[in-house]
């Protein structure tokens, strides 16, 4: 008997067929052992030798530690004036002369009442010592004594009373005369011969000389690097003066958001009104922006790990990282940790790599 297969059945073995085929040959082309991820070639150096202080700066400018507005502290009329705009003067220099007369019968009347209360003591301590040898012999009262004794206690009070006026009236007589609290230069004389002149009336503006310091508006994110620095200056045209910091406000000013430093001069000091720019070197060592990458949202470095066939590139996070600055060494990393200085935008965290 012959059999005849059906088309349909025909059609079904030649696919089966084909499928074993295929399935044989994927076998045989499939590798026996999977390729190993090929290693980053990079560059690394130490830590160490790679790490940077790096210098910040602000504007300043050199001021005078005292800019004083001196003012008549008497009424008078305004007799001369010893020292003109531009001029440098002493502690203590006579600057000008309030018309002295008033003051100087004020010093009379306060010396004339003084000695009446002084004869008046006196009188009253003679007549105490005569009560007292009276009371002995019996011609005069303890109550009377008491009475004695009573006056000369009033009449001394009083006198302390007439020395203070006199004090007071001898210092209203000093304060015609305006003298300079410190040495400096005449910044402005608003004072006018014949001028009748009250207390509080604007007679010199004087700028201290010698005393000199330099202000300067901090960025808040530098001033703890400015009170740990050791090496600061100021940097004008011509000169470069190294300084030390005095005070640094701990408020921070509006609209500019910066805190006010002071600082003094090491040696001699600039002129006042002196204008520059502030420099000091953060003691704080940095990794410098170039080896700082970004994975996983976190800025960060890589560093070696193992060597020879098993160097692996270990990405460490940088918690005050900022993206384009330098960030400060954290204390995870030390000097002798290898960083990878080039070929590290490439890698990910643990990747091989060869380093050339």
């Amino acid at each position: 008997m012959q059999y005849f297969a059906h088309p349909f059945m025909l059609r079904t073995w030649m696919l089966c067929g084909s499928l074993l085929l295929s399935t044989a040959w994927a076998q045989t082309s499939v590798p026996t052992n999977a390729t190993a991820p090929q290693a980053g070639s990079v560059k690394v150096a130490r830590l160490d030798s790679v790490w940077i202080q790096p210098e910040r700066n602000a504007p300043a400018s050199v001021q005078a530690r005292n800019v004083s507005r001196l003012s008549a502290e008497v009424a008078g009329t305004l007799l001369r004036w010893e020292a003109d705009v531009g001029a440098n003067v002493q502690r203590g220099q006579l600057l000008a002369q309030i018309d002295p007369r008033d003051a100087e019968l004020n010093v009379q009347r306060a010396q004339a009442a003084l000695n009446a209360s002084q004869s008046r003591v006196t009188l009253s301590q003679a007549q105490l010592k005569r009560a007292e040898e009276l009371v002995q012999q019996g011609f005069y009262s303890e109550e009377a004594l008491l009475q004695r004794q009573t006056e000369v206690n009033l009449m001394q009070a009083e006198l302390q009373s007439q020395r203070a006026q006199l004090a007071s009236a001898q210092r209203q007589l000093n304060k015609t005369n305006l003298r300079a609290p410190f040495a400096g230069a005449v910044q402005e004389r608003l004072a006018q011969t014949g001028e009748a002149v009250s207390p509080g009336t604007v007679l010199f503006v004087l700028v201290e000389s010698g005393q000199a310091e330099v202000q300067a508006s901090i960025d808040p994110n530098d001033a703890l690097s400015l009170q740990r620095s050791t090496r600061i200056w100021l940097q004008t045209a011509q000169h470069q003066d190294r300084l030390r910091l005095l005070r640094l406000s701990s408020a921070i000013s509006t609209p500019s958001r910066t805190k006010v430093a002071r600082l003094a001069f090491v040696d001699a000091p600039r002129t006042a009104g002196t204008t520059g720019t502030l420099h000091w070197l953060d003691p704080q060592t940095h990794i410098p922006a170039t080896y700082i990458v970004k994975r996983q949202q976190q800025l960060g470095v890589f560093v070696q790990t193992g060597s020879g066939d098993q160097a692996r590139a270990s990405f460490v996070t940088l918690p005050s990282a900022q993206e384009g600055r330098p960030s400060p060494v954290p204390p995870s990393l030390n000097g002798n940790i290898v960083l990878v200085v080039q070929g590290q935008a490439a890698l990910q965290d643990q990747a091989p790599i060869t380093v050339r």
